[in-house]
């Protein structure tokens, strides 16, 4: 099923009709979307029997304020398109001594991530 919504979505983001602001985001919404399906097997069902993928892109447009939305804003958009209720959960960090760590030090872990994790919902 992952692969058929992956499938799915790349032959839309070629073949699709896009607005201004669907052909800027396209790109990146189509990789979120897909990282999404790889992550949760219900989600690309989701995908592969729900709407197009242009459609989709429209919803998200629709959200646009002032002229621009954040990655975050229209990636849990796109996922409420494909499955309403469903909102997303983006953690990132920083690794301050990246350029000068050795390459023999074990990585970071979910108990112990190298940097600072930030909570990007805390953002919204």
């Amino acid at each position: 099923m992952v692969d058929q919504a992956i499938k799915k979505l790349r032959e839309e983001a070629k073949s699709g009709k896009f607005d201004r602001y669907g052909a800027v985001m396209k790109t990146a919404v189509r990789e979120a979307l897909e990282a999404f399906c790889r992550q949760d097997g219900e989600f690309a069902q989701a995908v592969v029997q729900g709407g197009s993928f242009s459609d989709c892109m429209a919803a998200v447009a629709k959200k646009v304020q002032g002229g621009a939305i954040s990655d975050m804003e229209a990636f849990g958009e796109a996922v409420r398109f494909y499955f309403p209720g469903a909102g997303i959960d983006v953690k990132m960090t920083i690794d301050l001594c990246a350029s000068v760590r050795d390459k023999g030090e074990t990585p970071a872990t979910k108990d112990k991530p190298a940097g600072v994790v930030l909570d990007l919902s805390d953002f919204f």
